[in-house]
């Protein structure tokens, strides 16, 4: 929570706030999509909460902007104007999580290089994942540093029994988008196996 952007947890309270007021059942393909996408971010969000979000802020603008605009201006040109603000904000708010996990994706992305050398540097010195992502972690901007933070927090919180369980349900993330880095990190796993220096 420290270390989370402020905006993302803006965004996170703005959902819980209005999944308590507006109770919506999602097309569970749909919150699948979505919930993919707010894994991604740490979002501790449902994708129910994105949903009643998406309708109620739209629905506040329009009450509220018209009979605002209405109370100054008095024109009913207005009213419509905030109708059609309002309609069009609906399925924009709707992609909001798959837009921060693509900005989220793309950051990280440009990270990845520098992640591996940081590994790959620990471990020369000292066999040990753990450390080694805890290394990389602190060497780096989010929010790949995250992250990986959060590879060590879910053992920590015994969400996961090994780092390596930790790290590959992590990586899963990753299997569409950056295969190379997968590989990468899949490799410095098996180092911790071989037998002998050389290997």
């Amino acid at each position: 929570k420290e270390l989370y952007p402020a905006h993302y947890s803006f965004y996170e309270k703005a959902c819980n706030f209005a999944d308590h007021l507006l109770k919506l059942s999602v097309d569970p393909v749909k919150a699948a999509a979505v919930q993919k996408n707010l894994n991604l971010c740490h979002l501790n969000v449902r994708p129910s909460g994105v949903i009643a979000l998406s309708f109620l802020f739209p629905l506040l603008t329009i009450v509220f902007g018209s009979l605002i605009a209405f109370g100054i201006f008095g024109m009913f040109f207005f009213v419509v104007f905030f109708l059609i603000v309002g309609l069009l904000m609906v399925p924009a708010l709707q992609k909001v999580p798959k837009f921060m996990a693509n900005t989220w994706r793309m950051k990280a992305s440009n990270q990845m290089v520098q992640s591996v050398f940081y590994l790959v540097t620990y471990m020369r010195h000292t066999s040990n994942l753990e450390r080694a992502i805890e290394f990389a972690a602190d060497h780096l901007e989010p929010p790949l540093s995250l992250d990986l933070r959060k590879i060590l927090w879910d053992v920590e919180t015994q969400t996961y029994s090994t780092i390596r369980e930790s790290a590959n349900t992590y990586l899963q993330h990753w299997e569409e988008s950056n295969k190379d880095f997968v590989e990468a990190f899949h490799l410095i796993e098996s180092s911790l196996y071989e037998g002998s220096e050389d290997r």
